[in-house]
């Protein structure tokens, strides 16, 4: 198991930029992936970003460009940072990992807002 705290959200400007924090309970160099999804106000959750063990990456269209994920396996850290930031890219982000060990183990933030004022 393995429990994630996000940070870093709040209140930006558009063309603004943020950086999201996502640290994990346990050691991040064993899961499997891990990521960032959104959830927009009447929308449903959609993936933003998502980075394998392997450091693999995969963006949602609408993010390449402009957001970058990263990690850090000694801080057991996962990072988002976000620039030139779009009223669109309002939502509650969630961090996601997944651990491919006896079956399909996937766990989730609490969630951090961001909200971009244009």
């Amino acid at each position: 198991q393995v429990q994630l705290v996000e940070s870093g959200g709040g209140l930006v400007q558009a063309g603004g930029s943020l950086r999201l924090s996502c640290t994990a309970s346990r050691s991040i160099s064993s899961i499997n992936a891990m990521g960032w999804y959104r959830q927009a106000p009447g929308k449903q959750r959609e993936l933003v970003v998502t980075i394998t063990s392997a450091v693999t990456t995969s963006y949602a269209d609408s993010v390449k460009g402009r957001f970058t994920i990263s990690r850090d396996n000694a801080k057991n850290t996962v990072y988002l940072q976000m620039n030139s930031l779009k009223s669109e890219d309002t939502g509650v982000y969630y961090c996601y990992a997944l651990i491919l060990r006896s079956g399909v183990n996937e766990y989730w933030g609490q969630g951090t807002q961001v909200t971009v004022s244009s």
